[in-house]
C-alpha cells in the first residue's frame, strides 16, 4: 500500500464514486432493454444500443472527473475534437436513445437520482402510448424493409426497383438511403399484408438485380 495512503479517509470518497456508477450502470442497462423492446425488434438501425453498457459509465466518470477542473473539461473538448466517428445514425430514433443515455449518466453524475427515475417512467410510457396507437391505427402494423444493392448497379435497376417496390408493398415510404462500402442501402417503411407472397417477391427482386447482388431484410 502507498505510503501515506489511508483506506478508511478514502472510504467517504469512493463512496461519492461507486454510487453515481452503479446508478449509471442501471441507467444503461434500462436504457439498453428499452431500446431493444421498442426498437430493435422491429427497426433497423446502425446498432448504437452495443455501445451502453460502456458508455453509460464513462460519460458518467468523465463528468466526475471534470465538474470541478475547467482545465480537464477545455483537455477533454480538445481531445474529442480531433477524434471522428465514422459510423452513420441511420434512423433518426436512435439519436433519442443516445440522449437518454447521456441524460440519465448525467443524472447519476450530479446525484439527481429521482429526477432520472421519473425521466425513465415517462419514455416508457411514451413509447408504449406510441406502440399501441400505432398498432391500431395501422391494423397488421407497419413492417419495415431493407434492400442493399452494389454501387455500380444501383443507377441501372433505381426506376424498376421503385416501380416494383410502389407496385407490391401498400403504403411504401423510403425513410433513409444511405451509401457504406460500396453499397447503397434503402430503408422503407410499408403497411402489411397477411396474404402477401414474399417469396416470389423475393425472387422478382433478385431478378431485377441479375442475380445474388442485392441483399434483403424484413421486418
Amino acid at each position: 500500500m502507498p505510503e501515506g495512503f489511508d483506506l478508511f479517509a478514502s472510504l467517504p470518497e469512493m463512496k461519492e464514486t461507486i454510487i453515481p456508477l452503479g446508478f449509471s450502470v442501471l441507467g444503461a442497462v434500462i436504457t439498453y432493454l428499452v431500446y431493444n423492446l421498442f426498437y430493435g425488434s422491429s427497426h433497423i438501425g446502425a446498432g448504437v444500443h452495443r455501445t451502453f453498457l460502456v458508455g453509460g459509465p464513462v460519460i458518467t466518470m468523465i463528468f466526475l472527473v471534470i465538474q470541478t477542473s475547467i482545465p480537464l473539461g477545455l483537455g477533454l473538448l480538445g481531445a474529442l475534437a480531433i477524434v471522428r466517428f465514422r459510423t452513420p445514425v441511420k434512423d433518426p430514433a436512435e439519436i433519442g436513445f443516445l440522449l437518454l443515455l447521456i441524460a440519465s449518466s448525467l443524472g447519476a453524475a450530479t446525484s439527481n437520482y429521482l429526477i432520472t427515475a421519473l425521466m425513465f417512467i415517462i419514455v416508457f410510457a411514451a413509447l408504449g402510448v406510441h406502440r399501441l396507437i400505432s398498432n391500431r391505427i395501422t391494423l397488421l402494423g407497419r413492417g419495415h424493409l431493407m434492400i442493399a444493392v452494389d454501387r455500380g448497379t444501383f443507377p441501372s435497376i433505381e426506376k424498376k426497383l421503385m416501380a416494383l417496390l410502389s407496385e407490391k408493398l401498400r403504403g411504401l415510404n423510403l425513410e433513409t438511403i444511405s451509401t457504406i462500402d460500396n453499397r447503397v442501402s434503402l430503408n422503407y417503411q410499408y403497411k402489411r399484408r397477411a396474404d402477401f407472397d414474399w417469396s416470389a417477391f423475393i425472387n422478382e427482386l433478385n431478378q431485377l438485380a441479375g442475380g445474388p447482388g442485392i441483399e434483403i431484410f424484413v421486418s
